[in-house]
């Protein structure tokens, strides 16, 4: 630990915490809640060494505080099992932008409801272009529950960790060690729920079903195993398993079957997966028109409820996962619980929000896509028109945006947080989740895990996440 660094950092926080040796100790909640907001900045923006000391602070507050990043692996499989109720979906939320103010949003939204099953997510594409490694999202998710008073385990999960066909292809010892390296990054900074994507190697040409899923089970099952020799003591995290990559032909029982015995036959003893994600006719980020807005999306509910019952009654999983939601119309998610969906992820709808809010300057969102139109020029198709092209390529400003963004007056940061949080418990209303926390003090146990040291910090580490999905 830079000792020199903590003097500093604590005057942030105005003596309401206190640390000795290693240990945190909280003085005064209240100035603490006014504070925190200027302690995960530098977290965000400062130096190495002072966003080291700043998020093993957050991460050490939020452990005393009863604030803990969990698994849903035990509530998930309750479900599998029908001990646990079936009537709500659980939504995985993408933070691309403003992770701190949206979690923020978010745990305003889930305490006014008392609901507890929510799950924060971030994607290895995102990771990338974002900017926020696995230890920044967290230190953000985390301040945010401080900020607004939350208490209990929050799920913090990788989304798509996912393997490069292209890159498989070319070296796939490489490709292995490089997700294997993300998630040891990950498990180490509070990610307990972990959904593996090998799906992108599924190869349809093959005449066997088997022989079709067996690159994606085996890899699979090789990560699954990876995972478990590294999970804390007391934890077991959530592996999800995909069979369908998004935008692909729909999933089939006969799909489901293929890539679950092929899986349980090769992971050994271990505890295997909670659950599946497949395919139903959606596409991330929805499929764009040339004025730049949405194309109705055909989404085939009735194989989330066929393949859903499946997963649990002859493999005893939470259920199947639904991808690329966020830009459904409002009136479709209501039918997730309907059809007994596990969970639902969502991100494009809130990245959309942020960047088109009336209080995100004109010229700010005209730098953006000027910013686009030169260094990710490359990106745009032949076929594109200008609405198109930004539409599609925007998310790749977040990163090189973010602090723009996260310095915008406070009032202009308020009237964001509003809007996501409006649209935070309208999603919670529809997906059911009003009154869940009882069900996860239930089946849910957090364990204290402290950090005897500030971690190294991995920014700076870039990869190219062509091709990947969010």
């Amino acid at each position: 630990m830079a000792e020199a660094k903590l003097p500093e950092i604590l005057k942030l926080l105005k003596d309401s915490v206190k640390v000795a040796g290693k240990k945190v100790k909280l003085v005064d909640e209240k100035i603490l809640r006014e504070n925190i907001s200027d302690l995960i900045f530098q977290g965000v923006f400062g130096d190495e060494a002072t966003k080291a000391e700043a998020r093993w602070l957050i991460w050490e507050i939020a452990q005393e505080l009863g604030i803990r990043p969990a698994s849903i692996h035990e509530l998930y499989m309750a479900r599998g099992r029908g001990e646990a109720p079936l009537n709500f979906t659980v939504p995985a939320m993408n933070l691309r932008m403003l992770a701190y103010d949206s979690a923020r949003a978010v745990f305003r939204a889930a305490k006014k409801i008392e609901a507890g099953a929510f799950i924060f997510e971030i994607a290895r594409s995102e990771i990338g272009y974002t900017d926020q490694r696995p230890s920044e999202y967290v230190s953000s998710l985390l301040a945010a529950a401080i900020k607004e008073g939350y208490r209990g385990p929050v799920f913090i999960q990788g989304d798509h960790f996912q393997a490069s066909a292209k890159k498989f292809k070319a070296d796939p010892d490489g490709e292995i060690k490089a997700i294997k390296e993300l998630i040891e990054e990950a498990v180490a900074v509070g990610f307990y729920n972990i959904d593996i994507d090998t799906s992108t190697l599924v190869d349809i040409s093959k005449s066997n079903l088997d022989e079709q899923q067996k690159l994606n089970y085996e890899l699979t099952a090789e990560f699954t195993r990876f995972i478990r020799q590294i999970q804390p003591a007391g934890v077991t995290i959530s592996v999800g398993g995909e069979i369908g990559e998004v935008g692909e032909r729909n999933s089939t029982e006969e799909d489901l079957e293929a890539f679950m015995n092929g899986f349980n036959r090769l992971k050994g003893e271990v505890v295997g997966v909670s659950k599946l994600s497949i395919q139903t006719g959606t596409h991330h980020g929805g499929v764009v028109l040339p004025d730049g807005t949405l194309a109705q999306v055909a989404i085939d509910f009735d194989v989330l409820r066929r393949l859903g019952e499946l997963a649990r009654k002859k493999y005893g999983l939470g259920g199947v996962v639904q991808h690329g939601a966020s830009t459904l119309p409002d009136s479709a998610f209501h039918k997730f619980v309907e059809v007994k969906s596990c969970e639902v992820h969502l991100a494009t709808a809130f990245q959309n929000l942020i960047i088109e809010h009336e209080a995100v300057p004109e010229s700010l969102r005209q730098e953006m896509y000027e910013w686009l139109k030169v260094n990710a020029a490359s990106e745009r198709k032949p076929s594109d028109t200008e609405a198109q092209f930004l539409y599609k390529a925007r998310k790749k400003a977040v990163g090189p945006f973010k602090k723009h963004f996260w310095t915008l007056p406070e009032d202009n940061l308020r009237a964001i947080g509003e809007s996501l949080e409006k649209q935070f418990s309208f999603l919670f209303d529809q997906l059911n989740i009003k009154g869940t926390r009882e069900v996860i003090d239930r089946f849910v146990k957090a364990p204290e895990i402290h950090h005897s040291e500030p971690q190294a910090i991995k920014s700076g580490q870039k990869e190219s996440v062509e091709g990947l999905s969010d």
